[in-house]
């Protein structure tokens, strides 16, 4: 296990150490997942909306906005 401190910036940022964007593949650009649990904060690499509905299969023509609504759906059982 790899523990790491961080400081807050004003805005509330924070930097993700090397040591854990490596052990994670958390790459420029990724989404992360912050999961909010009674042992503490747990981060998970997440996948981006366009990942998560390239992956919907499809029975019939859908509006885009339901779409959106499935995709964020998935992501949210994908990332728990």
């Amino acid at each position: 296990m790899i523990m790491e401190n961080v400081k807050v910036l004003p805005k509330g940022q924070i930097t993700i150490p090397i040591s854990i964007r490596k052990k994670l593949n958390i790459k420029l650009g990724d989404v992360v997942s912050l999961e909010d649990t009674n042992a503490g904060i747990i981060i998970k690499k997440g996948k981006t909306l366009f990942e998560v509905a390239g992956s919907i299969k499809l029975k019939k023509d859908i509006p885009n906005k339901e779409l959106i609504k499935i995709a964020r759906e998935k992501m949210g059982n994908d990332n728990a």
